[in-house]
């Protein structure tokens, strides 16, 4: 099984940034297509964006789209989320996921990290 541990959550003013890391240990997660959610307080877990196992194709929930990227770098067994021009609805509770069998439905990912908390003021 692999685990993941996510960091780099943290407190931004609106217009900032964040990166987000998410380390996997335990069997290699190369050929894993990996997913970001996202869990505002009293709202449901969202898609927010995905990448195949070799970081060709990679999805967006449309509210993020053109603000966050994703990438992968597989010899550090590493998933990225760059967040750029943050807004007060981002903050969330983000976590990431692997192995889906579909990228946008949180139930198609066989295995979760813990969450990182990301928070931006108005």
């Amino acid at each position: 099984q692999v685990q993941l541990v996510e960091s780099g959550g943290g407190l931004v003013q609106a217009g900032g940034s964040l990166r987000l890391s998410c380390a996997a240990s335990g069997r290699t997660f190369s050929r894993d297509a990996m997913g970001w959610f996202r869990q505002a307080p009293g709202k449901e877990r969202e898609f927010v964006s995905a990448i195949n196992w070799s970081g060709g194709n990679r999805y967006y929930a449309d509210s993020v789209k053109g603000r966050f990227t994703i990438s992968r770098d597989n010899a550090k067994n590493t998933v990225y989320l760059q967040m750029e021009s943050l807004k007060p609805e981002d903050t969330a509770v983000y976590y990431c996921a692997g192995a889906p069998r579909g990228y946008y439905d949180d139930s198609n990912y066989d295995y979760w990290g813990q969450g990182t908390q990301v928070t931006v003021s108005s």
